[in-house]
């Protein structure tokens, strides 16, 4: 391991951090292998308690590291990337990377849209909406809160239990004859609520990304609009970018 320059401008606490960083960068440190303490950081560098644990609780936030309570600090799993220019549904993106995914239903049932959701899928007044309600667990960690409204005109008889084993989209296309064509995302960092830290295993108050998605067909008649809200600590997105 390299060692903090202390006669450097950088702020040593920083230089720590991206000292790690490089080793995590370099696999001198892998996935689950455990990180020396705040104490041997301190003897090694010669550096305060204060400063090796401000650089420790720097890269625990951005998913680098991750602590477990009693036992010690690790190097955490890469974080999953997920692309942003391309429609296509959770579970196939994960399937795409050979990660095992579930799902749990936390809420399925029929009702009459707010205001925004009528906006959203250019619904009647009297028009109902599905609103399916979902966890999205990937090798055995919760990953992703999702919400999704679909319209009943489109969907009548839509079950729960169509999907069961299927995605959304799946569903959509073999049952209904529905297949989409584009989309349109927003993306806005948020802090997560109690409950959304709750039902995602994370310390509450943490920062999450939230996604607003709007799924259209041939004809530009909107399907599906979707709130879903991610751990940062275990994603990130690709965006591709085209020369005009």
């Amino acid at each position: 391991m390299k060692k903090v320059d202390k006669q450097s401008p950088l702020p040593r606490y920083y230089q720590l951090k991206e000292i790690i960083r490089e080793m995590v960068e370099n696999e001198q440190l892998k996935p689950r292998d455990s990180v020396p303490t705040e104490r041997e950081l301190c003897e090694y560098h010669e550096i305060s308690r204060m400063t090796a644990r401000k650089a420790i609780t720097e890269l625990v936030h951005e998913g680098i590291l991750f602590r477990e309570q009693g036992k010690g600090t690790y190097v955490a799993q890469p974080k999953v990337k997920q692309s942003v220019s391309e429609l296509i549904g959770f579970t196939e993106e994960m399937k795409r990377k050979g990660l095992k995914v579930e799902t749990k239903i936390l809420n399925f049932t029929i009702k009459e849209p707010t205001k925004k959701i009528i906006k959203q899928l250019n619904l009647e007044l009297n028009d109902k909406v599905y609103e399916i309600f979902r966890l999205r667990i990937v090798e055995g960690e919760s990953y992703a809160i999702e919400k999704a409204w679909v319209p009943e005109k489109h969907t009548r008889g839509f079950k729960e239990e169509d999907l069961e084993g299927s995605s959304l989209y799946k569903v959509l296309e073999e049952k209904y004859g529905i297949k989409l064509s584009h989309g349109k995302q927003y993306l806005e960092p948020i802090i997560l609520t109690a409950y959304e830290s709750n039902l995602l295993g994370v310390k509450e108050a943490m920062l999450g990304l939230l996604f607003e998605r709007r799924a259209f067909t041939d004809d530009n008649v909107p399907i599906e609009f979707t709130k879903s809200v991610y751990r940062s600590d275990r994603y990130k997105f690709e965006i591709t970018l085209e020369v005009p």
